[in-house]
């Protein structure tokens, strides 16, 4: 351990997430890890980490650290006005914290979920080789709670970049174009509903989380009835339950599923899913 972090407020929901525990999946267990990938591995190499280091992911906001001992560290994902000791920090900068200064991630601005990474990687004990919180299984690290303390460990890969290779951007508030390749059960919808995948304005429902999420918008006929036996499901996998409205799913997506995957949505254009907010408009084109 090379510091500490405490949590004085969690925030909505604050998990530990690392780039998951893929390998399990013959066993029930699904992959889990950062729902927005791109954004644990930004904040990783802001700080030296190596890629596998965890970090702490915030949805929405409400996140306040205290750093016990002085630290590096970067916000990626979700952007806000993040502050360190009340002065703004900038988003996607590693910064250096010192003893006993306090982080507060305010309701986001643009887009659903910060991610801090921490030079060191935060060192809870890994369950089944990762520290992820999966949220549908139960398995890892509980959410963060007022009072945890975090240790802080050593996963570095170098020094602390001058400059990264690839910054991002805000994360989009108006409409995200995302691509699609054809699912193995495409064939089990009419012509008309894989028309409208790709011609509708979907919008984000509020009932979306870390599993998957939900799109509103037309129902979308099915040419097969009946039910499908549980068949294998990935990150990304487009299911269309009976009332005909799409699912994306997620992180923690179950290993299996019972409906029907019109669609897959690409790896290039996922880790946006992570950071759309309730109403956000989505298209669809394909891959």
């Amino acid at each position: 351990m090379t510091g500490r972090l405490t949590v004085l407020a969690p925030g909505a929901l604050s998990l530990v997430e690392d780039l998951g525990r893929p390998g399990w999946a013959h066993l029930g267990v699904g992959g889990s890890g950062a729902a927005d990938r791109a954004a644990l591995g930004l904040a990783n190499r802001l700080v030296g980490n190596a890629p596998h280091a965890a970090a702490l992911e915030c949805a929405i906001g409400g996140l306040h650290l205290r750093f016990d001992d002085g630290a590096w560290f970067a916000v990626t994902g979700a952007w806000g006005d993040v502050t360190l000791d009340g002065e703004a920090v900038r988003p996607e900068t590693a910064t250096r914290a010192r003893p006993g200064a306090e982080l507060v991630l305010p309701t986001a601005a643009h887009g659903l979920r910060y991610v801090v990474g921490v030079r060191g990687g935060i060192a809870v004990p890994r369950v089944l080789g990762s520290r992820s919180r999966d949220t549908l299984a139960g398995l890892g690290p509980d959410p963060l709670a007022a009072g945890d303390a975090l240790p802080i460990g050593d996963e570095t890969a170098g020094a602390i970049p001058a400059l990264d290779r690839l910054t991002a951007w805000a994360p989009v508030d108006d409409q995200v174009v995302a691509g699609l390749v054809p699912g193995p059960r495409a064939d089990w919808f009419t012509d008309a509903a894989r028309l409208a995948l790709f011609e509708t304005e979907w919008r984000v429902s509020p009932q979306s989380d870390r599993i998957g999420v939900r799109l509103d918008g037309p129902a979308l006929e099915r040419l097969v009835p009946g039910e499908l036996a549980s068949e294998g499901v990935v990150r990304g996998s487009v299911q269309v339950p009976p009332t005909g409205t799409p699912t994306v799913l997620l992180a923690d997506h179950p290993v299996t599923g019972g409906y029907p995957v019109i669609a897959v949505v690409s790896g290039a254009s996922i880790d946006a899913f992570a950071q759309l907010r309730p109403g956000q408009a989505v298209r669809f084109r394909h891959a």
